[in-house]
Order: structure tokens, then sequence, then C-alpha cells
């Protein structure tokens, strides 16, 4: 296999250092878990506006190591995982053809609202398909996501055909588009992320319910905090580079951390008589279907990753549990989405935790 150098890219915009970030624990944590591995299914961030959602969605992004990728392909196809490849790159490496690896930044895919579903799937040239006997397919905001993160602003306004497109996508991995007989897919491997303020009207519970985790986020209350954050907001702004310097060191350090973790994530084990308090907590609950049990698991894997250990503990459900289950609680639209006391409440009869004075 040739690998073949990337161009030198142009020098991109400074980004403000996830490290740097004040507060929004919940949130950060959600991230990372989901980079950690997709198979959570997401994060749904839900907050007041100006508390920093697509700064810090942005931030992780940028952080991460580039990946590899197969050169010419607008699928970023991984040049060895069948999983992550087009079939059209499959279809070369079975020819034995050489493929042109490149590197590249983790994808960032912001999805606007008014986006249409040819936009977002992408549309296949039917005359052209028609007229040379080719799949003419123009590939759409899915594509360009493939292997990273895709993140939609709002998406309590967007159209629930839509939303359920997205979600369909980051289950199974891939995108299928169908027309006039004619069908093309691809991989569609990435984080689903959205976001938005409660005051505009909440996501339908059934479509809630296939985000993988929920995080809230509120505007920090303390003086001392608030002024931190501008003063942080106005030296970035006045000098990015030297921001980004006094940041650099905490910034690999993360990055690293979680390049580990997600090499360690298959060793990770729960033991039996935790996995059966997870799914005692879900049925306790009344949570529908086996999704809340399924995510709490995978999550608790992810943290205990993310902090290099191989066996799950009893905190680290407990500081995941609220993320993965307060979405599911709710079998009325009308209803508002628990703060966690509920899903902690439970968590500590299940498991036996008496409560600190």
């Amino acid at each position: 296999m040739t690998i073949t150098q990337a161009k030198p890219s142009v020098k991109k915009r400074p980004v403000f250092p996830f490290s740097a970030i004040v507060g929004q624990e919940e949130m950060k944590l959600a991230l990372m878990l989901n980079i950690i591995d997709p198979k959570i299914g997401g994060v749904m961030i839900m907050g007041d506006r100006g508390t920093g959602k697509s700064t810090t969605i942005r931030a992780l992004a940028d952080l991460l190591p580039e990946i590899d990728i197969v050169a010419d392909d607008p699928f970023n196809s991984h040049p060895t995982d069948a999983d992550l490849q087009s079939d059209e790159v499959r279809q070369r490496l079975l020819k034995g053809d050489n493929l042109p690896i490149a590197q590249k930044q983790v994808p960032m895919v912001d999805l606007p609202l008014g986006a249409t579903e040819d936009r977002v799937c992408g549309t296949i040239d039917i005359e052209k398909a028609l007229s040379e006997g080719v799949k003419a397919f123009e590939p759409g905001l899915l594509a360009k996501a493939n292997r990273g993160i895709l993140y939609i602003d709002e998406v309590n306004l967007l159209d629930d055909h839509l939303v359920d497109v997205l979600l369909d996508s980051a289950a199974s991995g891939w995108n299928t588009v169908e027309r006039e007989g004619i069908s093309i897919r691809h991989p569609a491997r990435f984080v689903l992320v959205g976001s938005g303020n409660p005051e505009e009207g909440e996501l339908r519970p059934q479509l809630l319910d296939r985000f993988g985790m929920h995080a809230e986020i509120r505007t920090v209350k303390t003086p001392e905090l608030r002024v931190q954050i501008v003063e942080q907001r106005t030296d970035f702004d006045r000098n990015p580079q030297q921001f980004l310097s006094h940041y650099s060191d905490k910034q690999i350090e993360i990055q690293e951390q979680i390049v580990r973790a997600q090499e360690l994530l298959n060793s990770v084990t729960i033991p039996t008589d935790l996995r059966l308090n997870i799914s005692q907590v879900c049925a306790d609950l009344d949570v529908d279907g086996l999704r809340g049990d399924i995510v709490t698991n995978r999550a608790s894997k992810a943290i205990a990753a993310l902090e290099g250990r191989t066996e799950v503990t009893v905190d680290d459900i407990k500081r995941v549990i609220t993320l993965c289950l307060r979405h599911r609680l709710r079998k009325d639209p009308l209803e508002s989405i628990d703060s966690g006391y509920k899903v902690q409440k439970v968590f500590r009869e299940v498991f036996g935790i008496v409560e600190e004075e």
C-alpha cells in the first residue's frame, strides 16, 4: 500500500481550547464519552442560550488527533477498517489498487436548520445514471460527517422526519439513498450532537429516547466564575496564539487520555452484580425498552477507560446513569425532563447507598 503525504493544510482559524472551558462538566463528560465510544448514541444538550454549547463541541473536535483517510474518497473512508469504507474503496482494494492515504482533522459538520433531506443524505443524478449507466452520487452532509461529529444546533426546531433520518444513520452507521430504483449507500459513523433551548420546545419523547445521553447546562451564577469566563474570552480574542500556547500541555494531556481510553475500551468489564443493578434501576424507573440499559453499560465502560481502568465501579455508574436515563422517563410530552433527582434516588436504593447527611 502506497502512502502519500497529505498536502499542506491552509492555516486554520484558532479554536477556543477545550481544556480552558470553565464549568459545564456534565456536557464535557458526555461529549468525551461519546468520542471514546460512538456507539453510546450521541448527546442531546439542552440549556440556556449563551452557555458555550457550540464553543465546547468545536473545541472537542479541534482537540482530537488527525485520522487516516483514503485521500481521494469523499466519505473519509478508513484505509484498513472495512466497516468504515465506502463500497468503491472496498472494490478498489479487492482489485489490488494502491490507495493514497492522507491525514485529516476529525470532521465537525454543522447541520443548518433549513437543510433539506437531499442536502443531508446526498442526491443521485437520475438522468446521468440512466444515460451513462453510472451511479452519479452527490454526497451530502452525512458523507462529510463520517468518522466525525455531526452537530445540530436547535435540533428541537428541526423537522421530525429529518431528525429520524439522522438518528437512523447514527444508529446503523450507514446512509442509504434510493431514487427511482437506484440505491447507493455509504458509511456514516458519526457522533450526533444536538443542542437546544427548552424554552423553544422539547423533542418528542420517542425521538429524545434515541439520543444516548442527555446533558443539561445552566448559566453560571457564581460572580467569580463569570468574571473568569469573560476574562478568558477577552484574552483569547486579543491574542489567540498566546492563549492557545498557555493551554497546549493540557490539550495534549486530554488528547492522549482520550486516545488511551479508545484503545482500552474493549478490555473494560462490568461485574455481573453491577449489570443486574443497572437493569434493576431501569426497571424501577419504568424505562421503556432496553436502550437505557445498553447505554448505561456502554457509558460506564467508557468512563472507566477514560480513567485508565479495566473494571467498572459503582462510582462510574453513579456519574453516568443520570445522563443516560433522565430523558427516558417522560411518558407525556408536556412533562419536564427529570433534573436527576429521581434517577439518583432510585440508583441509591438499588445499589444500597446511604445518602450522606
